[in-house]
Formats: C-alpha cells, structure tokens, sequence
C-alpha cells in the first residue's frame, strides 16, 4: 500500500518538474513559496514550544544539521570544499584562456564517454 502511494507521488513529481522545467521563473516562483511556507510551518510549530527560545534552537538545528550530514553542505557546498581540495582559482580569478581550456577538456571527456557508450551498445548487441 505505501509502496503504491511513494510511487504513485514519484511519478506524479517527475511529470509536475518536467512541466515545470519549461517554464523557470514559475518554477522558482512555486518553489519559492514552498519554501517559505515549509519554514514559516517549522517556525510556528517551534513557536509553540516555551524551551525553544534562540540558543536551544540553535543547538538543535546544528545537531540535526551535523547528524544528516547538510551542515557543511547547505551553507558551504561541496563545490567549494573540493575547489579548495585542488586549489583551484576562482572562477573571478581565471582568465578567459583558462577557461576556455576546461571548456576543451569537458568536451574532450565528453567525447570519449560517447565512444566508451558505442561501444557499450555494440558488446551488448553482439550478445
């Protein structure tokens, strides 16, 4: 019975985001709002409890942040975190050249992961 509801509501998402991917700025509109409302309900449900003043708050959004693992991830991606790994510049800080040149080197790495697919296509039909 669960199964049928999680999979009814999957499906149901992934038609609503293809809709909506066509048309961004409604999107970002409806998902703004969703949001918004989602915290205003977390803010209100916190509201109703007397202990919930701004440190235990605190306190216990970092716990629940750190324990799922989106601390780091939320307020500082992982982009940066492996940009800063690599020591990679900012992409303020590059110049066109060196732009250009990751450009060339996506689009080379896309071109081999072309190939590796054909020939992917071609040990499976032979089989």
């Amino acid at each position: 019975m669960i199964h049928k509801i999680v999979k009814f509501f999957d499906k149901l998402e992934d038609k609503i985001r293809t809709i909506l991917s066509r048309r961004p700025i409604l999107y970002a509109f409806i998902g703004a709002v969703g949001i918004v409302l989602f915290w205003r309900g977390v803010w209100m449900t916190a509201d109703m409890f007397p202990f919930m003043n701004g440190p235990v708050s605190i306190f216990v959004s970092v716990v629940l942040l750190l324990l799922t693992g989106l601390f780091v991830y939320f307020f500082i991606g992982d982009k940066v975190i492996i940009s800063g790994l690599k020591q990679e510049k900012k992409m303020i800080e590059k110049t066109e050249e060196e732009i250009k040149m990751e450009k060339d080197s996506l689009k080379e790495i896309q071109l081999q992961i072309e190939h590796i697919d054909k020939d992917l296509e071609e040990l499976k039909s032979r089989k």
